[in-house]
């Protein structure tokens, strides 16, 4: 069955509506096929790269089936990495922005009390890092009594973190009855065996992938460079690549620390990002790379997973990966939604072995790249300083166009003023022009609350509530700081 647009879906006109504005126009290969499964609550085993346009295939039905009224979790997303379940979260988010429905991120490094607040806040789609999730599970801060719908993203790359006992331990506590999902890049031994004990004659689809049936957008090349050579060369392909955003590859930490501060002290507009740092410096530089602050993110394989970025131009292994999975997860940061991207792997005379296991692993040779003559490095020399100076373009997220809309209102009452969402749905939806629809996500804490007014309609509801009550009280309301 091929479906052309999301209309013959069948889905809320509220959720049609976000993703309308959101810019997708027609469902992708694995949208086509995972949506309309999903939908009829069938556990699903999914083969899919990324890039395929997978998180909004699994996003999509979750948001659909939710039921809005119920205030404990229906939905369990699994993520190996934090970045990936901010990102799954922020697309949960948008997607379902008309129906309000509610996405929180659980993920280690970040204060577990905070995290236990918005927890008793009405939540319909949990997103997490096993270790957090099972955390939360353990101390009673998540109750996952009404999960109907688990997700379990990249599990290759969760099997490969070492995260397997922990999703085990996750799905022994969830309810027996429930739609599972798991997606995954490769599908190995072990991941076919966690399907077959965890979910009910899964219906299996596979998206082409294999990396040769997506060769047509991701140009291959190979060099073999000595180590203390590589910096010097990496120079000289940058001069001649030019790229417009590109992501560099190392294997350790360490070697991202020397490499960023070697391309900094050459004028290069770089950052990094790796295991060592700071969540939420690793959430910033993220950011800036996405709306294209810089131009060149250094990065360690943590980064290869939740990283959406549509116009990364090139990924260079400036080091080989010693995983043959991590060769697909990096290359698939570029060439992403039917754009065209480039993979350059630089490799040592001593890594041979390796990459040939890469090669075998992804069905094809990799072949050597031309020499970087010194007169193709004269020739773009110029071109190269032109683009080093000039600030690179600023791109609009995802979202940008659907939050334009949305006023974040503040006032200072909550909970111990006995004042519920409903008395603001109530007392909002009384003011001319305004209507439930116009009203989203509500967030009542102890002494304040949060209300998400859409459509543009915010000026009027900040205006108008100054001078309203609710529930007989007179609250101060203001725009919510970020």
């Amino acid at each position: 069955m091929c479906i052309v647009h999301f209309k013959e879906l069948e889905l809320d006109e509220k959720i049609l509506r976000a993703i309308e504005q959101l810019g997708y126009t027609e469902p992708t290969e694995v949208q086509q096929k995972v949506i309309p499964v999903a939908l009829g609550k069938q556990d699903i085993l999914v083969k899919s790269k990324t890039g395929s346009g997978k998180t909004a295939s699994f996003a999509t039905p979750l948001c659909e089936l939710v039921d809005w009224e119920e205030n404990k979790p229906q939905a369990l997303v699994l993520t190996p990495t934090r970045e990936l379940a901010v990102q799954v979260q922020e697309d949960i988010t948008n997607i379902g922005r008309y129906k309000r429905i509610k996405g929180l991120a659980l993920y280690g490094k970040s204060p577990f009390a905070k995290q236990k607040l918005a927890l008793k806040q009405k939540t319909h789609i949990v997103v997490g890092t096993p270790g957090r999730v099972l955390d939360h599970i353990e101390k009673g801060s998540l109750d996952v009594s009404k999960i109907e719908y688990l997700v379990i993203d990249e599990a290759d790359e969760m099997l490969n973190m070492g995260f397997l006992e922990q999703v085990e331990s996750i799905i022994k506590l969830l309810p027996k009855e429930r739609t599972t999902m798991l997606f995954s890049a490769t599908l190995s031994d072990r991941i076919k065996k966690l399907s077959s004990k965890y979910m009910k004659q899964p219906v299996s689809i596979e998206i082409d992938s294999k990396i040769e049936e997506n060769a047509q957008n991701i140009e291959h090349v190979k060099y073999v460079v000595k180590d203390d050579q590589k910096l010097a060369f990496l120079e000289k392909l940058t001069i001649i690549e030019n790229p417009d955003s590109c992501i560099i590859f190392c294997r350790t930490k360490e070697r991202v620390d020397q490499l960023v501060d070697a391309l900094d002290s050459k004028g290069y507009t770089a950052d990094k990002i790796h295991g060592g740092m700071m969540q939420e410096d690793r959430f910033e530089v993220m950011d800036e790379f996405r709306r294209g602050d810089f131009r060149y993110l250094i990065a360690t394989d943590v980064a290869a997973r939740g990283i959406d970025i549509e116009e990364i131009t090139h990924v260079v292994h400036y080091d080989v990966p010693l995983e043959q999975e991590s060769y697909v997860h990096r290359t698939g940061r570029t060439g992403r939604a039917g754009r065209s991207g480039k993979s350059i792997m630089l490799a040592t005379p001593h890594e041979d072995k390796f990459v040939k296991e890469i090669e075998a692993f992804i069905g094809f040779e990799i072949p050597t790249g031309a020499e970087l003559s010194a007169e193709a490095v004269a020739k773009n020399r110029t071109a190269f300083d032109l683009k080093m100076q000039e600030q690179p373009e600023l791109k609009k997220s995802k979202g940008e166009q659907l939050n334009a809309d949305i006023t974040k209102l503040y006032f200072n009452g909550g909970k111990k003023k006995k004042i519920r969402a409903v008395d603001f749905v109530g007392t909002l939806a009384k003011i001319d022009g305004v209507s439930a629809d116009d009203i989203g996500i509500i967030t009542i804490q102890d002494n304040v609350s949060y209300v998400e007014i859409l459509n543009g309609k915010g000026p009027l509801v900040l205006k108008t509530m100054r001078n309203t009550t609710i529930k007989g009280k007179l609250l101060k309301v203001h725009i919510a700081n970020k």
